[in-house]
Parts: structure tokens; sequence; C-alpha cells
């Protein structure tokens, strides 16, 4: 399916085709390892990629491939590849740009749990990560150098809240010739497009809103088909005979698909990083009221967070949808839809009051996780971000008065109130 149909039809429809043995309406859970080929010949098609279908569910699952279509149509990309999580496609995208020497540029402003695997893990590859201010460009250009593939950043950054100004990073990726990448988790393509700013690549951990139940760890990463990837010889793996391959050229081979098709038959094959049928299922479920829910999520964010701003027991509130917030200029643009339903705020009385805060509540849930349809609550320091340093902590929004709020769609005045109680036992 494609643009032509609106975002709540796409959510529901793209991917979902009536099962031709069964005729089943809803996609089904294709519990199984392997599939039987027709003949010689067929295998032989598929293994040399001049047939599409199925071999291996470590490489393809119908019910798998069922939700890549989907999440690819929803963000306009030209295809996808789903994996074990968004962790897992934080690698999967970066995979096949890189090769030992090579670095990223990445915002300084991400999620604990990723400036940790940019920080230390993809060093066991011979990767490295430079973590730069993303709303300084020039900051940004200068940190490229020869063995630069890639910039990363957060469409709306965890934990802050704040908002990336997408069309500006991807004019310098395109003005150095390099492939800008954007998670996209907290947003959703109901909120932000990111391919439609210039994005090259767009991941998700489909655990959080695109499932939106808190079921499953899931991630994707949809490839924009835009970017030219034998242009400038960084990206041998894509342009060049690849000996993982039987010496297949991916990108003159397969043009916009390149990406995507060596993900499945190289990434997957070798890593294994595959989702399992049945978190495809859940998650493919979810998005089919990703747009309500999203709607509920804003909603009720831009109520809690006025009210926060306006207490006095509150140092600060980060959430973009705020007037008072620098980043609320960027709202409309990039996120017309809103800021999302992801903030931080700063408890007068710093790291003890933010622990009474947390034990305090009886509505919100103590959980390493975002973008349920429960409201949730961490104190960063203390938990996601409590490997990194006090002052990469600061840098990245995580300080040790801070706490992050995932707001739910449950009853506003239910989570104020809520929150009002447990402020009371945090700061008295």
């Amino acid at each position: 399916m494609t643009d032509a149909y609106a975002f709540e039809t796409l959510q529901i429809h793209a991917g979902a085709r009536p099962d031709p043995a069964t005729g089943a309406r809803q996609v089904p859970i294709y519990q199984t390892t392997a599939y039987v080929f027709r003949d010689a010949d067929h295998a032989a098609a598929l293994f040399n990629l001049q047939e599409v279908g199925y071999i291996y569910s470590r490489l393809t699952n119908p019910t798998v491939s069922a939700l890549a279509e989907r999440v690819a149509a929803l963000e306009g990309g030209v295809g996808a590849v789903c994996c074990s999580s968004g962790h897992a496609a934080q690698i999967m995208a970066l995979f096949p740009l890189m090769s030992p020497g090579c670095n990223i540029v990445a915002s300084n402003r991400l999620y604990g749990g990723t400036v940790q695997q940019f920080t230390n893990t993809i060093r066991k590859f011979g990767w490295s990560a430079k973590f730069v201010d993303t709303d300084d460009l020039a900051a940004v250009e200068a940190a490229v150098d020869e063995n630069t593939r890639a910039i990363f950043c957060e469409t709306i950054a965890n934990p802050g809240g704040y908002v990336s100004d997408l069309d500006a990073l991807s004019a310098v990726a395109n003005r150095v010739g390099l492939p800008l990448i954007v998670d996209n988790t907290t947003a959703t393509p109901f909120l932000c497009r990111p391919i439609e700013h210039g994005a090259t690549l767009v991941v998700h951990s489909a655990t959080k809103y695109l499932t939106g139940n808190g079921t499953v760890t899931g991630g994707v990463v949809v490839d924009s088909g835009n970017f030219d990837w034998s242009a400038s010889g960084k990206f041998p793996s894509l342009s060049e005979p690849e000996p993982a391959y039987h010496g297949l050229a991916f990108h003159p081979a397969l043009g916009a698909m390149a990406f995507t098709f060596h993900s499945i038959a190289i990434g997957l094959r070798d890593l294994g990083m595959t989702m399992n049928p049945q978190g495809a299922h859940y998650t493919l479920m979810g998005i089919e009221t990703l747009s309500l829910r999203m709607e509920r999520h804003v909603a009720n964010a831009k109520r809690v967070a006025e009210w926060l701003e306006a207490d006095p027991r509150v140092d600060f509130v980060t959430y973009a949808g705020l007037a008072s917030s620098p980043y609320n200029g960027r709202v409309a643009h990039i996120c017309p839809k809103g800021a999302g339903a992801l903030f931080t705020f700063g408890v007068k009385g710093g790291y003890e009051a933010c622990v009474k805060l947390v034990d305090s509540l009886k509505l919100f849930s103590h959980v390493a996780n975002l973008g349920d349809t429960r409201s949730l609550i961490i104190h960063p320091a203390s938990t996601t971000h409590r490997q990194l340093s006090p002052e990469a902590q600061v840098l990245a929004g995580a300080g040790p008065n801070v706490v992050r709020l995932s707001i739910g769609i449950e009853d506003a005045g239910d989570l104020i109130a809520d929150l009002d109680q447990a402020l009371a036992t945090a700061t008295a």
C-alpha cells in the first residue's frame, strides 16, 4: 500500500492481506522455522535474491514481513527490516555502513542505553562515536572526518523531550555526503516522518509506542531508498561486490532496496537479531490504534506538563509542547500533531526527593520502559543513565534532580492527583 491512503488507513491495512490458505483477515502468526521450496530452481532463485520469498525464519517470516511492510508504509520508506529490539535496530542500521576504524557523529542528547552502546559496545567492533550538540550545526559538521559514516539523532530525545531540527541536520548530512539516521521511537510516524525531513534511515524500538502495551520487545529499521550508496566509495558493503554474499554488489543490483536486502540477507543471517513472529503479531495489533493512542498521549502530556510547570515544588519541565520551551518553535514543523508524551521535570530537593517521589506514586508505574498505555516514571540518574558519569548525565538531561515521565492514556486528572500527592510527600 502507498501514501495514496491516509495514515489511519495504512496503520490497519498496510502489510495485511487475507491469508491465501484460510482467508483469515488478521495476519496469522506463522510459527515456523523453515519453508518448503517448490523445487531446486525455486530454492536457488531465493538464495540468489532473484525471487522474493521465505527461506528460514532467522531471515524472513510472513508475520514479521507484514510488520516490516506496515512500518515502512507509515514512515514513507521503500523497505524495512524488523529485529529483536531497538538496540538491535541501531546495530542493524550501522552494520552495512561501518568497518573497523569508522565512526559516527551522534547527538549528545540520546537515551542512556544508546550512549552506552555507542560509547563502549561498538568499540568492540572497531567503531566509535563522537557526541556533539546537534543544535550546533557547525560542531556537527566539524566533527565529521574521512572515517565518519553516519550522523545519528533522535526526533524527540529521550529523556528530555528535546525536538531535533531534522531539516537542518539532513542539510549537513547532504553537504558531507553521509546518511542521517533518526531514532523515531518517541515521536512515532504519526507525529513525525523523518524521511520527509531528509532522513536516510529511521530506527524504532517497536517495544514502545508502536506496540503500545508493554508486551514485547522489537526493533525496526526503515530505509528511505533515497541515498546513493555508490557515490563516495565509503560504503563498500553496499556498493562493491560483497564477499559475504558470493560477490553480489547490492546497490548496483538492487538500487533503492539495497540496504533492506543487505540487512536481511547478511545482517539477519549473520547477526541473528531476529524478531519472533508472535512479537510481530502483537506489534501489528498495537499499530492498528497508534493514531488514537498518540492523540490521547499528547493531550494528556500537555495537561500534566502545564500543571507541573505551575507547581512551586517543581524546578523546571522540559516538555516541548509548552510555550516556555526553547524547542516549542520546532514542534509545529517537525511534530505538527504534538510534542509526544515523554519529558522530564526537576524536583526541588534533588536526588533524595526524586527517590521519594517515585516511591510515593500509586498510579504511575516505576519501570524502565516508555510508550505504554500506562503512565510510567523513572529516575534516570539511578537507573537508565546510572552507567554514565555525572557530567554525562547532566549533558543527557538526566541529572540527579530529574525524573522522566511517559504519560499514558488514563484520565489526566487522575494522573495529576497522583503526582500531587507524591510531590507532597517528596518535598515535605
